[in-house]
């Protein structure tokens, strides 16, 4: 008999398989063992359904939880990232922004919201073609990383200066799935920068004005002082004649540096090699400071090792400054006692030859504290060292400026009311030129025979020409300005025209460039020298573009003048 109790599943499979009251109670136990296992079934069942109800409002808690946190999150992220005044935006890899902060309106004058989804090449205008392209590379090649800077025009009109900077980023596997990146304004920086360069410009340009009309004159002080060299004079005016010629030259010196000065600041000094007599050089320098030592009551001593090469290769001139530079130092501190100038071989080999150049002197020395700063421009030892001993604070700057351009560097061992001692180890090349002659200090008179055609408004600097064009027999005329030169060219004609490069009506350049275009093949191609105060940097390029045959630097050399003219003499006589 079924037992009414019985779990439903096992009553269900009884009545499906037919069995009779007698089956029944024949396996009575069997069917009992059945039931209860059907019924513990059941109840771990619910057990479970219970655990699992219990597990699942627990994972729905923390989840709520863990939204709650992310939303948190995020909304401050948001609040971080909308307060940062630069921009920071999301775009996928065609260029499409996909988040952008609150800071693109106040930086590009265009909201979050219009931006989205937009592509950066609609808000591109105002940049220039080069940058343009270089952002579409960037997108189309996948570069990992790009920076630039550009100028950008709101719809206002307003312009800003946008640093941008944007990196690729990846998925799972790896691929490249977009971009992030930053803009930010540099406005005011780009502008400063802007502002400093047109400064540094006007400063050389009142520079560069300012050394001509500074040289020009002085180019009639120190052509005359060598004029009044070259003929008779009463013996006592003579040093009163060297005198003048020193301070001209001092004076250009001092001019030189500032101007070199400059040119350090601008990185626009350069080496230029030739073959030199080292001897001779010293011995210039010496007799250049012989009646400084004499006036001053001071011994001078120069040693140069008989074991030096005569001829080397390098800039003799530069070497020149910075030795001169030194020694000026040297008897300007020095009250008593003497300056010793030492030249010693330290090593020679088939390609160079090492040199020390050192100037030793008994003067008032420098404090250790101070030994820095007086290779800094325009920094003297002591705050009244200018008034007691004069200079600009530039001679040692230059000095090691000029030292460093070579590889080198200037050295200083001193104690105050000791005396310095200064010196560089430099090395020169060795040359294959052994006849290097010395050249002779004294202004040449030879005569030269050459036709001059010169053009020169400055009427002083028109004078000392005519004097020494006198002196050396030259055929010549003077106009005074490019206009005047082309009148006298067009009638007469002439071996060498010297060409002053500033002048009113017609500058040189202009009138250079007439007589180049002119029918007459043999008055086009004549030699046109640039006569000119200013520096060789800053004109050189120009005169060879209006096709000068050379340049000579205003105040000019007398002797580098008269090589000058011999050597188209030479020439002409060789054409002829």
């Amino acid at each position: 008999m079924l037992n009414k109790n019985q779990h439903r599943l096992l009553k269900r499979q009884i009545a499906k398989a037919g069995f009779d009251d007698a089956d029944i109670e024949k396996f009575k136990d069997f069917f009992n063992a059945v039931d209860d296992a059907y019924k513990g079934y059941d109840e771990d069942i619910k057990y479970t359904e219970i655990i699992l109800e219990e597990s699942s409002k627990e994972l729905y808690k923390a989840n709520q939880s863990l939204k709650s946190e992310v939303d948190r999150a995020e909304s401050e992220i948001n609040i971080i990232v909308d307060t940062i005044e630069g921009v920071i935006f999301k775009t996928d890899l065609s260029g499409n922004f996909k988040y952008l902060n609150k800071a693109c309106k106040d930086l590009l004058g265009i909201s979050a919201e219009e931006a989205i989804n937009k592509n950066y090449r609609e808000f591109l205008v105002g940049i220039n073609k080069d940058e343009n392209l270089r952002l579409q590379n960037f997108f189309s090649e996948h570069h990992d990383d790009f920076v630039t800077l550009l100028k950008f025009f709101k719809s206002t009109g307003e312009k800003v200066w946008v640093q941008v900077r944007l990196v690729l980023t990846y998925d799972n596997d790896g691929i490249a799935n977009g971009t992030i990146g930053t803009m930010t304004d540099v406005t005011q920086l780009k502008e400063t920068e802007i502002e400093l360069n047109h400064a540094n410009k006007t400063k050389d340009e009142f520079l560069s004005t300012m050394s001509h009309e500074i040289r020009t004159p002085l180019n009639a002080v120190i052509g005359m002082s060598d004029i009044l060299l070259m003929e008779k004079f009463l013996p006592e005016q003579l040093e009163n004649l060297q005198v003048l010629k020193y301070s001209s030259e001092h004076l250009l010196a001092l001019i030189n540096d500032l101007l070199n000065l400059n040119k350090f600041k601008s990185n626009e000094v350069k080496l230029v090699e030739t073959d030199f007599n080292l001897s001779e050089l010293i011995q210039n320098i010496q007799l250049h400071f012989k009646h400084t030592a004499i006036n001053n009551n001071l011994s001078f001593e120069t040693i140069l090792d008989s074991s030096i090469p005569a001829v080397l290769k390098g800039d003799s001139l530069k070497l020149s400054q910075v030795l001169k530079n030194l020694l000026s130092n040297a008897f300007k501190f020095t009250h008593e006692g003497g300056i010793v100038f030492k030249i010693e071989l330290l090593n020679i080999n088939k390609e160079a030859t090492s040199i020390r150049f050192s100037v030793k002197d008994s003067g008032i020395g420098v404090s250790y504290d101070k030994q820095k700063d007086i290779f800094k421009s325009f920094v003297q030892a002591s705050a009244n060292t200018s008034q007691l001993y004069g200079g600009s604070g530039l001679g040692l700057y230059i000095s090691k400026e000029l030292l460093s351009i070579q590889a080198t560097s200037l050295q200083l061992e001193s104690k105050e009311g000791e005396g310095s001692y200064f010196w560089f180890d430099i090395t020169l090349k060795n040359s294959d030129n052994v006849n290097v002659l010395k050249q002779s200090q004294i202004a040449k008179t030879n005569p030269i025979a050459l036709n001059v055609l010169v053009a020169e408004d400055n009427n002083i600097n028109a004078l000392v020409l005519k004097k020494l064009f006198n002196k050396w027999e030259i055929n010549y005329e003077i106009a005074k300005n490019g206009q005047e030169l082309l009148d006298i060219y067009h009638h007469k004609d002439f071996d060498l025209i010297l060409m002053d490069l500033q002048m009113p009506i017609l500058n040189g350049y202009d009138t250079a460039r007439v007589i180049r275009k002119m029918v007459d093949i043999g008055k086009s191609t004549i030699p046109i020298i640039a006569l000119t105060a200013f520096s060789k940097s800053e004109v050189q390029d120009k005169t060879k573009r209006y096709k000068m045959n050379g340049y000579l630097s205003k105040p000019f050399n007398v002797n580098e003048l008269h090589e000058l003219l011999s050597f188209y003499s030479v020439k002409k006589q060789e054409v002829g």
